[in-house]
């Protein structure tokens, strides 16, 4: 279909419009004038992009996930204990501050109590378990089994309800109990990409198809599945490089590879990737 000549003109206008806020916005970011600091906040324009983007993005992905029953007491008791010992050092509870490191992050961390009464349940255990980019949160997923999660979330959604006291005692009374097993599934490199980032691989090594992971600390990984040795001295067969994953130290005591409690479901997704590293 032909154009007739204002429209042509008007899409070419569009066009050198988007071009030149593109140019703009390229010419911004290599000239540093924008303060990333985190002693200053966001001008409220870049805070609105990111806070609706993060919002939205939430929101299409959380609609595939289903909520299982979460009203039963035991459930939160039991997601206290794993608030307690991973969320409040940044987020706070009633009657708690969070951890001084955590008052210096930008963004800060929210206050769970009103994000709790904004979000789903489906949501927050969405964000829980993959995290947010460009923020301070953290994934769960590996650290913590679905069931473990969901506790979380059915202790959040007590939080706006509970005075300081309520908290105290809750925190009184609580049971500790040993964190849910991940069994192992078919290796998978797809999931091994995403493990070598969640355990901090990419800060330290060069590997290949890991955005920003562009570190000398240790030897590049790129090549590794042809490699005769592991660390200079173990074969490199698929034991030995499961070996090698989860006790490095075990293998090399003088390595400056640390120990990462790596699972073994994620050190079989962790070895599969690399295996594709010839």
């Amino acid at each position: 279909m032909k154009l007739a000549p204002r429209h042509r003109f008007a899409l070419q206008v569009v066009a050198a419009l988007a071009l030149a806020a593109a140019l703009a916005l390229l010419g911004m970011i290599y000239s540093g004038v924008y303060d990333v600091s985190a002693t200053h906040q966001h001008i409220r324009p870049v805070h609105w992009a990111l806070d609706a983007g993060m919002r939205q993005a939430v929101k299409l992905r959380a609609k595939g996930v289903t909520a299982p029953p979460l009203d039963d007491p035991a459930l939160a008791q039991r997601g206290l204990l794993l608030y307690r010992g991973s969320c409040l050092q940044c987020h706070g509870a009633p009657g708690v501050a969070p951890e001084p490191f955590a008052l210096g992050l930008m963004p800060q961390p929210n206050n769970l109590a009103q994000t709790a009464l904004e979000w789903t349940p489906a949501e927050l255990f969405w964000v829980t378990k993959n995290g947010l980019k460009m923020t301070a949160m953290p994934a769960w997923e590996f650290r913590y089994a679905d069931e473990e999660l969901w506790a979380i979330v059915a202790f959040l959604r007590r939080l706006p309800n509970l005075t300081a006291k309520a908290f105290e005692e809750l925190e009184q009374t609580r049971e500790r109990n040993p964190p849910v097993a991940q069994t192992p599934t078919s290796p998978s490199p797809a999931r091994g990409a995403i493990a070598l980032q969640q355990y901090a691989c990419a800060t330290c090594h060069r590997i290949p198809g890991i955005v920003g992971a562009d570190a000398h600390v240790g030897p590049p990984l790129e090549g590794i599945a042809d490699r005769k040795y592991l660390a200079g001295r173990l074969p490199n067969t698929p034991e030995n490089m499961l070996r090698w994953i989860r006790d490095p130290k075990g293998v090399n005591p003088a390595t400056l590879m640390p120990n990462l409690h790596v699972t073994e479901a994620h050190a079989l997704d962790i070895a599969a990737y690399l295996s594709t590293l010839d």
